[in-house]
């Protein structure tokens, strides 16, 4: 029943992460262009500041917890600490380390456009936006195939 319920809150945290994960950067694809100081501009920092604050940090935070509280269970009472070293998992927690870096590096994003700094085009964002979708689906058939085990 734990192991249950953890995987469910997992499953809706990713959820909710990977939503942030993907809409943020298509915000700053429009924020590109609004004058920096202007209505807009504003309107921009405070949609993507409650989304990044509210709605992405915690459940990143979540995701980890959640998922470390998985393994945690998987390595003590039903397959060993050896699991870790299988290639699905390699992969997965690969693809996780890329989603966390992702998330730090669109925070440090919002900070440049918060201080009127960006120097990133609307192209890069538009072209970025679906990393995280891309790594969502290494990560999921890697879980479910468990290639290599």
């Amino acid at each position: 029943m734990t192991y249950n319920l953890l995987r469910a809150l997992h499953i809706l945290a990713v959820i909710a992460w990977m939503a942030g994960l993907l809409y943020l950067p298509r915000l700053f694809a429009y924020h590109t262009k609004a004058v920096p100081g202007s209505e807009m501009d504003q309107t921009f920092q405070t949609m993507e500041a409650k989304l990044f604050r509210i709605i992405m940090n915690p459940a990143m935070i979540a995701v980890i917890l959640f998922g470390g509280g998985l393994i945690w269970i998987d390595g003590t009472e039903r397959f060993g600490w050896g699991f870790l070293h299988q290639p699905w998992m390699l992969v997965k927690l690969t693809g996780i380390v890329f989603l966390i870096w992702w998330h730090h590096f669109l925070g440090r994003a919002r900070k440049t456009f918060a201080k009127g700094e960006n120097k990133r085009s609307e192209k890069f964002w538009r072209a970025t936006n679906e990393l995280p979708f891309l790594a969502a689906i290494v990560i999921v058939l890697a879980a479910t195939l468990k290639f290599g085990s």
